[in-house]
């Protein structure tokens, strides 16, 4: 690389980069109850490449801190790790048009019974980006108090076992490895990052979320994938991704 490129490349902030490259065949391979499995082919200008990925509608996760910087915890049943994994209050943006935040408060009432006076973004990612579109956005959530009503569980929800934890306590579990569960991880070790920038780096609760997946059902669900059919080439947001690129 030039070094006055290298120079200019350096001096920008650190950020990924979306681009706009042209899907030329969009196929639904398979339609789940909550995602489905697609498979398409793009052109990076070497020829046409093909993978296949989860169609995601995204998720919102919660890690509410109270006033002695505790975090409340869940601990559910997961089939796929066949692990009881400690994990945030999270959930699925699988109803149509719900607001993201709206969806965390759902979630925070449902599995914690917790409501919160104030609310703000700790973190955005990615899940798997090399097999599947989903992201994930964490908000934290402060001045927490019991909801008026307790919610009623059903299935692996109904044996949810909860524990307030000591954010430091949070972070040393994440750091030996303890705890594997990725909103957990990420959310913990964002909090403790931004509790030492004395909460600088937190976004506004309705803050533009320009990754978010695009949930099923929606004009823009259609819009991105298409019709699902083999012809045509279509723009389309991706990033060049690579067989192992999660």
């Amino acid at each position: 690389m030039p070094e006055a490129l290298a120079g200019d490349r350096e001096a920008e902030p650190l950020a990924d980069e979306r681009v706009l490259v042209p899907v030329t065949a969009s196929e639904l391979v398979f339609e789940g109850h909550v995602w489905d499995v697609r498979r398409e082919t793009f052109d990076l200008g070497d020829g046409p490449i093909v993978r296949d990925f989860m169609d995601h509608p995204g998720a919102v996760a919660v890690l509410a801190l109270d006033d002695d910087d505790r975090v409340f915890l869940i601990r559910q049943y997961r089939h796929p790790v066949r692990l009881r994994e400690w994990e945030i209050p999270a959930g699925l943006l699988d109803v149509s048009g719900e607001d993201p935040l709206a969806a965390a408060k759902r979630e925070l009432a449902e599995e914690g019974d917790l409501e919160a006076s104030e609310w703000s973004v700790l973190s955005d990612f990615l899940t798997t980006p090399g097999g599947s579109d989903e992201a994930l956005r964490i908000y934290l959530a402060r001045g927490v108090r019991p909801t008026a009503q307790p919610y009623a569980r059903e299935d692996e929800e109904a044996h949810i076992e909860t524990r307030w934890v000591p954010l430091d306590e949070c972070v040393d579990a994440v750091l030996a490895r303890r705890v594997q569960n990725p909103s957990l991880v990420i959310g913990v070790l964002a909090a403790d990052a931004s509790r030492s920038r004395e909460w600088r780096s937190l976004g506004e609760a309705d803050a533009a979320w320009p990754t978010r997946s695009t949930p099923r059902g929606t004009a823009a669900h259609r819009s991105a994938v298409g019709s699902g059919s083999s012809g045509g080439s279509r723009p389309h947001d991706a990033t060049a991704e690579g067989a192992a690129g999660a």
